[in-house]
């Protein structure tokens, strides 16, 4: 899978950070310093405004880290995005990263769908 997202052809590179955003909430213990507020602003990017607004979001956070943006750039852009509050940690999702890889090739076809679904899942179990 991330040898597709990072040779960033369409699907899958364009859908790079929202993948890796649910994967992270469906799996938050490898989560850096339990931090769930970047993949979760960047769901609801997604969700709300499309691929476009989830890579729009992807640019603001690189922008952030770097070195020269200073201290607290990074909540600043994600607390620019409303979403909904986190519910308890989910002990079952309806979709799961083997929903998304099919057969385990990751098939173009539908790719699309399936990670919009997979997201929407995502977002779902959290607020529940």
């Amino acid at each position: 899978m991330l040898a597709l997202d990072h040779a960033r052809r369409p699907p899958w590179g364009p859908l790079h950070g929202v993948i890796v955003s649910c994967f992270l909430l469906q799996h938050p213990g490898r989560l850096r310093d339990g931090d769930r507020a970047r993949p979760w602003a960047t769901l609801h990017a997604y969700l709300d405004g499309g691929p476009a607004a989830a890579t729009r979001l992807a640019g603001a956070l690189r922008r952030a880290n770097s070195h020269r943006a200073g201290d607290g750039v990074i909540a600043d852009v994600v607390a620019a995005v409303p979403v909904a509050p986190l519910g308890p940690t989910p002990g079952a999702f309806a979709v799961t990263i083997g929903d998304v890889a099919v057969d385990g090739t990751f098939p173009a076809a539908g790719f699309a769908d399936r990670v919009a679904a997979w997201a929407a899942a995502t977002v779902a179990a959290w607020r529940a």
